[in-house]
């Protein structure tokens, strides 16, 4: 199945059409969509047997976070080897973790404004949690829990993630539109492998013009590259923490981040993230409005 959030709803995506999961199944479940997500394993019996109409047609870009609300967002640092090799770094023994304040979530289609000149981009996995846990038993377990994967994207303004004495990981990936994911909660049973799919970022506008190619292409990996694979980040996040249904989870980026190769995001770029198999962001950026009322 495809969860998705229009207009604070919860629908579900069949053949390019919503379908209003609390008219359709008679107020069970939802309107919104973490109610779903606190009903998942109730929710998912009912869609696997339930006869649906054939749905609204709709505009993707209104499609806001599948989840907007998690109780948790959790986030994954140096979580790929071809990363973690073009920053020069060792591959961590631990989960390397962090967390996006759940204010900067945005839709799949979100205008981010950019507070800086020095806004890097990471494409990420996504995971969704479907059941609450805690010190699960083992990897099986772990996977069990998995509601869905999303697309996400990890923006990080640097001068104030690494301003001293001690990083500022949170703050610096924390600005309105900063994680946007989407465009919807693809379920496990739509992904033959999460651990081998391809995940990319490609730009236009002056980003791109600048490099001589456009559309240009920042990132172009796979996830076969994870140094811990989704469930055994969900299992060691649940030996320390108590997951909830609808936390989010950002897996970690592959290389070709643009901190390390001088690219920031400017005014006037689009870029596209897509990870096979679930779908694509399409983002726009604008320069920050000098002034608040």
């Amino acid at each position: 199945m495809r969860l998705a959030n229009l207009a604070g709803r919860a629908i579900l995506i069949r053949d390019d059409r919503a379908i209003d999961v609390a008219v359709a199944s008679a107020g069970r479940f939802g309107p919104a969509p973490r109610d779903v997500l606190d009903a998942w394993d109730d929710f998912a019996e009912w869609v696997a047997g339930a006869e649906f109409p054939r749905g609204d047609e709709f505009d993707a870009s209104e499609l806001g976070p599948p989840v907007p609300d998690p109780r948790q967002v959790f986030a994954i640092g140096l979580n790929y080897r071809d990363h973690a090799d073009e920053a020069g770094l060792s591959y961590p023994e631990h989960l390397v973790v962090f967390t996006k304040f759940a204010s900067s979530l945005a839709g799949p289609h979100a205008v981010v404004e950019l507070p800086s000149d020095f806004v890097d981009f990471e494409t990420e996995l996504v995971v969704i949690i479907g059941r609450e846990s805690h010190r699960l038993p083992s990897l099986d377990a772990a996977k069990s829990t998995i509601a869905g994967y999303a697309v996400g994207q990890d923006y990080s303004e640097r001068v104030v993630q690494l301003q001293g004495p001690a990083p500022q990981f949170s703050l610096g990936k924390s600005y309105p539109g900063f994680g946007p994911y989407g465009p919807a909660i693809v379920s496990p049973d739509e992904i033959d492998d999460p651990s081998a799919l391809h995940i990319a970022a490609r730009i236009t506008g002056p980003t791109a013009d600048a490099q001589g190619a456009s559309p240009f292409t920042l990132q172009d990996g796979s996830t076969a590259d994870l140094i811990f694979a989704v469930e055994q980040i969900v299992h060691d996040l649940s030996q320390v923490v108590t997951l909830h249904p609808g936390d989010v989870i950002f897996t970690g980026t592959p290389a070709g981040v643009g901190g390390s190769r001088g690219i920031f995001l400017k005014p006037g770029d689009r870029l596209i993230s897509t990870i096979e198999g679930i779908g694509s962001l399409d983002n726009q950026f604008v320069a920050a409005r000098s002034e608040r009322r």
